[in-house]
């Protein structure tokens, strides 16, 4: 199956990975509509509507009566939606260890570096 729907339009998955991020712009609660005109899609509505409500259901984001439907605004910043997936991801596999070295030896110097300090720091208890 194609990653690209026949009208031309994103791929599913595209558009759940792409709607957070007008409502992080705006910094305001966004009802489907705006979101999809922020997004210069051309699908219904109601596909946006099923893909904010899904990402509710997931915890992604809250919603907000609106009229005779609901707002959405995020959870949480794209950072933490980040941290959430990966820790996500950490949990379900059984070699965390070769999983967590995977993904530390590509790191540039700088990023270990920063994860060096991070992890001093969740030591020492701090934030």
């Amino acid at each position: 199956m194609s990653d690209k729907r026949r009208d031309g339009g994103r791929p599913h998955g595209r558009l759940v990975a792409d709607a957070p991020a007008p409502l992080w712009e705006a910094g305001e609660p966004m009802t489907a509509r705006q979101v999809d005109a922020a997004l210069d899609r051309g699908p219904a509505r109601t596909t946006m509507a099923t893909i904010l409500t899904r990402l509710h259901e997931k915890g992604t984001l809250r919603r907000i009566p609106s009229g005779r439907g609901f707002a959405h605004e995020p959870a949480q910043d794209a950072a933490g939606l980040v941290a959430g997936r990966m820790r996500r991801e950490l949990e379900s596999e059984p070699r965390r260890d070769l999983a967590l070295r995977r993904f530390v030896s590509p790191l540039s110097e700088s990023d270990e570096d920063t994860l060096r300090c991070l992890l001093l720091e969740a030591e020492d208890g701090s934030e």
